[in-house]
């Protein structure tokens, strides 16, 4: 286990049926959560937080274990060799594109190649690109109460008063996307239904009209970074 053990811990929320939220306290970085998907193919992990201790194994154990880890890139590797390997080393799907930023490789690890890829029924990795080149979400059709969720990390970032999602190259450095590649992030997720947007951070979805937030917010998006700045601010 790693040394932040013993300066936090994990605390979990259920999100929704068969959604489980884990977070560490204090915040740890950014204070991201992960997200514990249940499918009928077992536990999926989406993205990673840097602590996991013998009392995050043994709660996950007692919900049945991970089958398998997935992350939206680089920024959430973090310790994805040591979740895989508290697990049997279940696999940890990662878009090729990325495997420059592997630190630490893992025998769980399952570099994935092409535009989306089914990890389990309902349960769809789709190739957005836009904050990395393999950047990644995962579409779960069962989400949203049935009606669809799009577990989103930061490459569809939720802003913040969950009506719109906005797009970045680099948050720290507050570097925007070309128009060209929101337009294709939009594109990758038309064929998609989804209602609801889970985001990287409680408090920070969109808990309906989620694939509408989208659509609105690429041409929002397109049309501020091509103007002549003289639209209406919003």
């Amino acid at each position: 286990m790693t040394g932040l053990s013993r300066q936090a811990m994990n605390g979990f929320r259920l999100v929704e049926d068969g959604l489980m939220g884990i977070v560490s306290h204090p915040k740890v970085g950014i204070g991201q959560r992960a997200l514990i998907l249940n499918t009928p193919a077992g536990n999926i992990l989406w993205d990673c937080i840097s602590l996991i201790d013998e009392a995050t194994v043994d709660i996950i154990r007692a919900m049945g274990g991970l089958a398998a880890i997935a992350i939206s890139h680089p920024h959430y590797y973090a310790t994805m060799a040591d979740w895989s390997r508290a697990f049997g080393d279940c696999p940890v799907f990662l878009h090729a594109d990325e495997k420059q930023w592997i630190i630490h490789p893992a025998p769980g690890i399952r570099l994935w190649t092409g535009e989306t890829m089914e990890i389990a029924p309902g349960a769809t990795l789709i190739r957005c690109g836009g904050h990395f080149a393999g950047g990644t979400v995962m579409h779960w059709a069962a989400g949203g109460g049935g009606r669809g969720a799009l577990l989103a990390g930061d490459i569809v970032m939720v802003i913040p008063d969950r009506t719109h999602v906005s797009f970045m190259r680099s948050y720290p450095n507050l570097i925007p996307l070309s128009a060209r590649a929101v337009q294709r992030i939009g594109a990758a997720l038309e064929p998609y239904d989804f209602e609801v947007i889970y985001g990287p951070f409680f408090g920070r979805d969109i808990l309906s009209g989620g694939k509408d937030a989208v659509r609105r917010s690429v041409v929002r998006y397109v049309e501020a970074v091509t103007g002549d700045g003289s639209a209406e601010r919003e």
